[in-house]
């Protein structure tokens, strides 16, 4: 993006790479989920995943908002790894109580 000075079309597509990387992370762990069963230790761990389902949900707004205004789009993106910036203690915490 910087070679094209933060124009419509590459913030785009970059958003598109971001959105199908998180669609990946949701389907990765929607598998070991399945594969573990409904009890799993991941499944009480993620539990209802406000990052995992706010970050494409950001992503998908962000890709039509590029070329209305390439930073604003950028912002989102921006945002989404502040987001997932914040440590997550969530699996540290679940697997040290189930150890105990």
């Amino acid at each position: 993006m910087g070679e094209n000075h933060f124009a419509s079309a590459p913030s785009a597509v970059y958003g598109a790479v971001l959105l199908l990387a998180g669609i990946a992370y949701v389907i990765l762990q929607q598998a070991i989920i399945a594969s573990q069963g409904r009890d799993s230790l991941l499944r009480r761990a993620v539990g209802r995943d406000w990052k995992g389902k706010v970050s494409p949900l950001l992503y998908a707004l962000a890709i039509p908002t590029a070329f209305w205004s390439p930073t604003l789009s950028q912002a989102a993106y921006v945002t989404v790894a502040l987001i997932w910036l914040v440590p997550d203690r969530r699996i540290e915490r679940t697997l040290g109580n189930a150890e105990s």
